[in-house]
């Protein structure tokens, strides 16, 4: 990833830390069920958005290197690691 790429990823990540302390306070304060269980949402989707951009980075650099080396074991690696994220993701 280049350095705006990964700032941006960084951004994001620290955004959802800021979240998930958030609702930590409101467990701690015991704030109401359905407000935590909004805000969990939300942070799902936030997770759901960083990990499809570090996915769509890891497509441009990693898959495309690999692509263009001409290294049919480099290219299956990286083509065995997405569908292994992708069947890992379907549990």
């Amino acid at each position: 990833m280049c350095d705006g790429e990964t700032l941006a990823i960084r951004n994001r990540l620290n955004r959802i830390a800021g979240q998930v302390n958030g609702v930590s306070r409101m467990v701690e304060e015991q704030a109401y069920c359905i407000d935590i269980l909004n805000q969990l949402q939300a942070i799902k989707s936030a997770l759901a958005k960083a990990e499809d951009e570090i996915l769509k980075q890891h497509a441009r650099s990693c898959v495309a290197e690999a692509i263009a080396s001409g290294d049919a074991g480099a290219q299956t690696k990286k083509f065995e690691e997405l569908v292994d994220l992708i069947a890992r993701s379907k549990r």
